[in-house]
């Protein structure tokens, strides 16, 4: 659970952006009443909430976590070479998966 939730920011930089709590809730998945939860921490933000608000209200991931409380995580950003590596991984894996079904077929005819 956060440790503060400054309601009046996120309040007042929602309006900034022309949004209601109920387009918050929209936007993050959320039931209105979920939204309300948050806004009387009784629920904590996700990283990917956080990441979602902070896109909607143009301001960054480190102020909404801020705003929202010291204990709610901040999306860390994931640079293009480190997509690149996972994706270069995953590629890897895939074609000795392939290859073992490959085998596996030969040996069976």
């Amino acid at each position: 659970m956060a440790l503060f939730f400054d309601t009046q920011w996120f309040d007042t930089k929602l309006a900034a952006a022309g949004l209601t709590r109920a387009r918050l809730a929209q936007a993050l998945s959320l039931t209105e009443s979920q939204v309300a939860e948050i806004w009387k921490d009784q629920r904590e933000l996700s990283a990917r909430e956080v990441a979602t608000i902070a896109s909607l209200i143009g301001a960054t991931p480190e102020d909404v976590a801020h705003h929202a409380g010291v204990s709610t995580p901040v999306p860390q950003a994931t640079s293009l070479a480190e997509i690149a590596e996972r994706l270069a991984r995953v590629e890897r894996a895939l074609a000795e998966l392939k290859a073992l079904v490959i085998d596996l077929r030969r040996e069976r005819s």
